[in-house]
């Protein structure tokens, strides 16, 4: 007390100023500062429209920072930085291998720290239409940033946030409400993909998008179509899950590593996904060559109960815990990996299969297809038996049957 008495009240007017100036940067919620790009609907569409009033704020809390016209004018700028940094060159505001998140949701966080745990990129940016939940996320992650390398962490409720990405994940939609068919559903999920996507787009015209939100194959197939990019571009984490649900099963039955186990899941990521049991194998060594009817019903150890198990493990995994996120959030940050890497690897995703297999129309279904810089370079041939084929094409009509009557 005695101190502070002795202080001038100029002096502890410039301290508030500064400290005012402080608290208002940690309000901000984002990192890098104030920007000043042009905004996009998103606000709009899932968020309510602001009625033509201005953003009296560029606070997180209270809208969205890059999308307002205001700047903070009113406060003196802090000293510190200028005296110990002296500023050479302009900094690069978005690297070359940027990944921009839409939706964050659980799955929607999920891949973003499956992202940056594995240092898989260093720049993440991450768009919500609920800036409350963003901002916690965003915060919380950014908190332990010096943990992962120091990877740059923006948050918004703007598009403008993911401009110049390298690759968008799609993780936005809504969740099936009881008694609702997965046909509304898909529309309802469908409105939305088909809104936002020309606005990413536009800010990221390069980028290869990799969508994560169910129903996966359909709604891959609605992003191609509103996009008007090359279907190699755009990639649905499809049956990628599945078949690591399938190595792992396998696996844990013959007590070895899942890495070690190689098999596939092809076609719709749901009920009609289809085993190929033809070519599972460890170490080159063919499974059917051992069990020449595995996989079918009069398989005597009974081994195609284990893809029965798949189909039903993410309801599993919901039912236990609420919801799933990290397996497909390891698995759509894998895919993300192979682009940046421009690795060529083979992953199950999917894409568009007209043409193959003797599949007419368009649509998206996966396949073992190889991966680099600009999405899908290759698909793989896959040599299946007769069986399998027909299951496959049973596959296709299944998701044909609900696409054909989505509207775009």
């Amino acid at each position: 007390m005695v101190l502070t008495l002795q202080f001038s009240s100029s002096f502890l007017r410039v301290c508030l100023k500064n400290w005012e100036y402080v608290t208002s940067k940690r309000n901000l919620g984002i990192n890098r500062g104030l920007r000043n790009l042009p905004p996009t609907i998103f606000k709009n569409i899932l968020n309510g429209k602001n009625n033509g009033k201005r953003i009296e704020s560029a606070s997180f809390t209270e809208d969205a920072s890059c999308g307002s016209d205001k700047q903070r004018t009113d406060l003196q700028p802090m000293c510190l930085r200028e005296e110990l940094l002296c500023k050479v060159s302009e900094p690069v505001r978005d690297c070359c291998h940027k990944v921009s998140i839409v939706g964050a949701g659980m799955v929607g966080i999920g891949v973003a720290t499956a992202l940056l745990f594995q240092k898989i990129t260093s720049h993440i940016a991450i768009v919500d239409a609920f800036p409350k939940k963003l901002e916690g996320e965003g915060m919380d992650i950014s908190h332990g940033s010096v943990l992962i390398g120091d990877p740059r962490i923006d948050f918004d409720t703007d598009f403008c946030i993911t401009s110049n990405s390298k690759v968008v994940i799609v993780c936005a939609g809504v969740r099936q409400e009881k008694g609702e068919s997965r046909l509304d559903l898909t529309k309802r999920n469908t409105d939305i993909i088909k809104t936002i996507i020309p606005s990413l787009l536009s800010f990221s015209p390069n980028a290869v998008f990799v969508v994560a939100s169910n129903p996966v194959d359909i709604l891959s197939w609605v992003t191609w179509k509103a996009s008007g990019l090359p279907f190699h571009r755009i990639i649905g984490s499809g049956t990628y899950i599945d078949t690591c649900r399938f190595r792992y099963l396998i696996s844990d039955r013959l007590g070895i590593a899942p890495s070690s186990v190689n098999a596939y899941i092809i076609g719709e990521h749901g009920d009609s996904q289809v085993p190929l049991w033809s070519g599972v194998n460890v170490a080159g060594v063919q499974f059917r060559d051992i069990i020449p009817n595995i996989g079918l019903e009069t398989d005597e150890e009974k081994w195609h109960e284990l893809s029965k198990e798949v189909i039903g493990l993410g309801a599993t995994v919901r039912c236990l815990k609420g919801y799933t996120n990290i397996g497909i959030g390891l698995c759509v940050a894998d895919i993300v990996n192979a682009i940046l890497g421009n690795a060529q690897r083979v992953i199950t995703v999917s894409t568009m299969i007209q043409g193959h297999f003797d599949i007419c129309h368009e649509m998206y279904l996966s396949l073992p297809c190889v991966i680099g810089e600009h999405g899908v370079t290759k698909i793989v041939r896959q040599r299946m038996t007769e069986f399998e084929k027909k299951l496959f094409q049973s596959s296709a009509n299944i998701v044909y049957n609900v696409q054909k009557d989505i509207k775009l």
